[in-house]
């Protein structure tokens, strides 16, 4: 069995999916259900006898450490996050609670856990902690993309909160022997992405004939990561990554903000055409975020070279299924807006969109 935090949220529910799809092993999904999490996330699965479900906190160490007990799995995938970097420049206190708190809690654990566990089971148990290419902090427009050796220089409240939670891991193995892998992933897109991040809110507000937000000259690049993609990445850096290693996951779709969100449009007026004009109407410039990253890139050769991973999906490939796959659910996108979503846009001083 697999312990996966965060198995609710986006890529949480993503990972269930694909797994169950890939392996019959069952998995244990933990989860806060917090405004981005979500059971319908989990699609298909949700039922599945295969997932078990369990509300609750990563911070809570005694029920963690409960549940590692009773179920004795053989890894534990930390998926469980504050996530949204507007969110985290208006309110970091819950980034940090999360982030940093409930992964040392995590870690501390499976520590006595694994001093429960006979030699065997230690060696073959691990630590999968799920990162972002953000703790790397900005690129330049020719520099080359990050590496596993870049140092850290997180620039949001956000990233500077997982920067933590990575030392912490590293901290962990390296001090008290715990089996950790981390990754670092670029920015992922696809099915039941909460609409306050760039690709699902693009979409929702093309449908709603709304204003579509676009920070400051909306020439922000960053590297597009089909989820489907990044789940088959991190079960390779599951199955066959080292202890004590890291490993970037990029999917080589390297795109301006603008570009993305006109490329949103076309598909939009292609797959669903309107009476009102070109969806393209609706791009509107908004001031920039404070401190807004002009890129990121992460380079993932050693992923494929030691643990032979490559995506499947082309960015324009993924964009495409994409916006289908929300023409398709309506469903969830009004049951998206009819929860925290509707508060969180009443704010008067909310930012509009994370990317």
């Amino acid at each position: 069995m697999i312990l996966l935090t965060g198995g609710a949220g986006f890529i949480g529910g993503n990972f269930a999916q694909t797994w169950l799809a890939h392996t019959e092993e069952p998995l244990l999904v933990l989860d806060a259900l917090t405004y981005a999490g979500d059971l319908a996330n989990l699609g298909p699965v949700q039922h599945d006898p295969r997932l078990q479900f369990v509300h609750g906190d990563i911070a809570n160490a005694a029920l963690v450490g409960e549940l590692l007990h009773r179920y004795k799995p053989r890894a534990l995938v930390h998926m469980a996050a504050e996530s949204h970097v507007d969110r985290s420049i208006l309110g970091p206190r819950a980034f940090l609670k999360t982030n940093v708190e409930g992964t040392f809690s995590l870690l501390e654990a499976t520590r006595a856990y694994l001093s429960e566990l006979p030699a065997t089971l230690r060696e073959t148990f691990r630590f999968l902690h799920v990162s972002t290419d953000e703790v790397f902090g900005s690129l330049a427009p020719h520099e080359a993309a990050f590496t596993e050796q870049s140092p850290c220089a997180p620039n949001s409240p956000y990233s500077a909160s997982k920067a933590a939670s990575d030392h912490l891991v590293r901290a962990w193995h390296h001090t008290y022997g715990v089996p950790t892998l981390t990754t670092h992933c670029s920015n992922n897109y696809g099915p039941y992405q909460y609409p306050e991040k760039l690709i699902p809110l693009a979409i929702l507000n093309a449908l709603a004939d709304r204003a579509i937000p676009i920070y400051g000259d909306g020439a922000q690049v960053r590297d597009w990561l089909h989820v489907h993609d990044h789940c088959s990445a991190l079960r390779a850096v599951l199955e066959r990554g080292k202890p004590g290693q890291t490993y970037n996951i990029a999917g080589q779709g390297e795109c301006a903000n603008l570009e993305v969100v006109a490329s949103i449009c076309a598909l939009v007026d292609e797959l669903r055409p309107s009476q009102g004009g070109p969806t393209a109407r609706l791009m509107t410039h908004v001031r920039d975020r404070p401190g807004h990253d002009r890129r990121y890139a992460v380079n993932a050769g050693k992923l494929r070279a030691e643990l032979n991973w490559a995506p499947e999906y082309s960015f324009a490939q993924g964009l495409r299924q994409t916006v289908a796959w929300y023409l398709a659910h309506r469903s969830w996108l009004a049951q998206v807006q009819a929860g925290a979503y509707a508060g969180w846009l009443a704010q008067p001083d909310h930012l509009l969109v994370s990317a």
